[in-house]
């Protein structure tokens, strides 16, 4: 029987710098509302239908092949929370080749393109947003940072629920 919940598709980060972005979401993130860790979101509703095609485009894209080059390049404001901006072509590449691949089933917010970001602070007000942006790029520097894999969860409306794990070489 195949699972009915969507499947979000993440990029992984290395411990020492999944640990720093878990630092900032704790310390800057509505605490009732913080139930996921850190994270850096290629795809966020694919059709469960596409799991078992999926999990072979994902070991495909990392099976033997070195991480990608990545960095923090800046921050971003979402309105209502704040972001860093990560900047990484390959990373782009492999999220464009999978795009393509299933380009019908996407649903708007993935088919309308992608910015990289791992979200520290949302769902608070405007004003809240723009000051800690202001705080936090008065103290940035650019910076590299570790992709270690990508992996599949299930969406179940709370914590997600993990399915796979595809580990770069």
């Amino acid at each position: 029987m195949t699972d009915a919940a969507p499947i979000i598709v993440t990029a992984l980060f290395g411990g020492e710098d999944q640990a720093w972005f878990d630092r900032q979401r704790k310390t800057f993130f509505p605490p009732d509302r913080n139930h996921l860790t850190a994270h850096l979101t290629l795809f966020h509703h694919l059709p469960p239908t596409l799991l078992p095609e999926l999990k072979q485009r994902l070991a495909g894209e990392t099976r033997g092949v070195a991480a990608p080059s990545a960095r923090i390049a800046g921050l971003m404001d979402l309105g209502g929370g704040v972001a860093y901006r990560i900047e990484s072509c390959a990373l782009q590449n492999i999220r464009d080749s999978l795009a393509d691949a299933f380009a019908p089933l996407l649903t708007p917010q993935d088919a309308g393109g992608w910015r990289a970001h791992v979200t520290v602070q949302n769902k608070v007000a405007p004003k809240e947003a723009r000051a800690l942006k202001a705080r936090l790029e008065a103290e940035f520097t650019a910076r590299p940072v570790v992709i270690a894999g990508l992996a599949a969860f299930y969406y179940r409306g709370g914590p997600w629920e993990a399915i796979s794990r595809h580990m770069f070489a």
